[in-house]
């Protein structure tokens, strides 16, 4: 008997599949100076996204401001603009459990948001927005001490125009840190 071999039908490869990307919403700011849309990672950072979007849903941002214009030091294009509802009884809901960057895999890039914190786990109605990559507010599992960082929790997609505008704008020399 004879047997014969007969090429295997050429087959084209292909390419994986991109992975899909992480689930979000929008969400726009409105300024006096114009509109900031937020692109907000309610997969990778969904206890922080909710605790926000609990606070715009419930108007408790309504009529909030930015208060503070961080700029850092020898880093002209570095720092951040910090809004939210500075402690009021009437807004504030329950602080939130903190998602590190080391958790969620995401950044303090150019344009981020992320919830203003004191201690670990007592985030709650405060946020802030980067100008440049603030890197150094990611959570360091090396560093001493508080090494969690900052939640960070989606990131300006329209905009950074109206954030930079509100870091430029004119401080007050007598209320406090920016």
């Amino acid at each position: 008997s004879t047997f014969a071999q007969t090429p295997a039908p050429a087959t084209t490869p292909t390419a994986p599949a991109p992975a899909p990307k992480p689930a979000t919403v929008r969400v726009a700011l409105t300024t006096t100076l114009g509109p900031i849309v937020l692109e907000l990672e309610k997969e990778r950072a969904p206890v922080t996204t909710a605790n926000f979007l609990r606070y715009v849903d419930q108007k408790r941002f309504d009529g909030i401001m930015f208060y503070r214009a961080m700029k850092i030091e020898g880093a002209p294009n570095l720092g951040l603009i910090q809004g939210g509802a500075r402690n009021d009884p009437k807004r504030v809901l329950p602080p939130i459990k903190h998602e590190p960057t080391t958790q969620t895999g995401l950044s303090h890039g150019d344009g981020t948001i992320s919830v203003a914190r004191g201690a670990p786990g007592s985030a709650n109605a405060d946020f802030f927005i980067t100008i440049g990559g603030l890197t150094t507010l990611d959570a360091d599992p090396k560093a001493a001490g508080d090494n969690l960082g900052f939640a960070v929790f989606g990131r300006v997609t329209e905009g950074m125009e109206i954030v930079r505008k509100i870091w430029e704008a004119p401080r007050s020399a007598t209320a406090g840190a920016g």
